[in-house]
């Protein structure tokens, strides 16, 4: 059975006016059920992390104190983008157990999702791009320490660059990240991850698709990974209002089911947040977002 996280804290308010569409994650839910592609039973509410001791084993204890006594300076609350909450920072919490939580699925299914996460600007000691705790490392991190994985591969195809997980993982061999972004979008500082594919503005489907075709077979075939975490943003189709590139949604959907055809073929666990999604239209993220889920249900179910 596809397990996917999801918790009505995801829909943490954000002020009016906001570019953030936290909407999107009940929309989500409710267009999933709505049309037959999951039932509520697809769905689990994540854990509340009692232990903090997975997010401490990525993040500096004093920047995750800061974060949760709300104690966190000025500048650096700003460059995380968020108007600080205890809400806000239990529903980050909850994002990364939930992505703790549906990769132990992922090893028991072949593939789990978490509705939201994919906080990939998360460094070790700050949060930046609305981002404060970064989900997949933590779960990485976890899956390592606990000796159920040896090598992990992380595929980050949001449009912008994972610089959070690049910087991580900078010293963690057992780790690989590979990030495949948009070369003049956010951050315009970035870090280096193992391997990065800067992409050029308007990048079309055909383009993007013979690239990640061209590598990522060769990178499971080099690194050997017995788990991959995905993180699907679809930020890179056209209409995105911060993308810059050109993809369709069929060429977003077709970049999903490489990928998880990919994982399911080299029999490879695989977890996957969702990550950004800004087009003016919710129905449009909706749309986009609903394509890797249906996929997912099609190919391993």
């Amino acid at each position: 059975m596809l397990k996917i996280a999801y918790d009505t804290i995801y829909n943490h308010p954000i002020p009016k006016g906001h570019r953030f569409p936290m909407e999107k994650y009940e929309l989500l839910q409710l267009q999933l059920i709505y049309e037959g592609t999951c039932t509520a039973d697809n769905f689990f509410k994540p854990n509340v992390l009692q232990n903090h001791k997975p997010i401490l084993e990525i993040h500096d204890p004093d920047y995750f104190y800061d974060l949760l006594n709300l104690t966190l300076n000025h500048h650096a609350a700003l460059k995380i983008g968020f108007l600080l909450s205890e809400r806000l920072i239990a529903r980050e919490i909850c994002i990364a157990s939930g992505t703790l939580q549906a990769a132990e699925y992922a090893l028991q299914y072949g593939i789990a999702m978490n509705i939201a996460g994919g906080t990939h600007h998360a460094y070790s000691d700050h949060g930046e791009g609305f981002c404060m705790l970064n989900d997949q490392a933590i779960a990485a991190k976890h899956l390592l320490d606990t000796r159920i994985a040896k090598r992990i591969l992380i595929v980050d195809l949001d449009v912008h660059q994972g610089n959070g997980t690049a910087e991580i993982f900078t010293n963690e061999p057992r780790v690989f990240t590979f990030s495949m972004h948009g070369k003049n979008n956010y951050p315009f500082e970035k870090e280096q991850s193992d391997l990065d594919i800067e992409l050029d503005d308007a990048t079309t489907d055909s383009s993007y698709l013979k690239i990640l075709k061209n590598t990522l077979p060769k990178l499971i075939d080099e690194q050997q990974p017995d788990f991959i975490f995905y993180q699907c943003g679809v930020d890179v189709i056209a209409s995105d209002k911060i993308g810059r590139l050109d993809l369709s949604i069929e060429g977003c959907k077709a970049r999903d089911l490489f990928v998880l055809e990919t994982c399911k073929f080299n029999a490879i666990p695989i977890m996957c947040s969702m990550g950004g999604g800004y087009s003016p239209e919710i129905k449009t993220i909706i749309e986009a977002h609903s394509n890797t889920f249906r996929l997912a249900q099609e190919l391993y179910f």
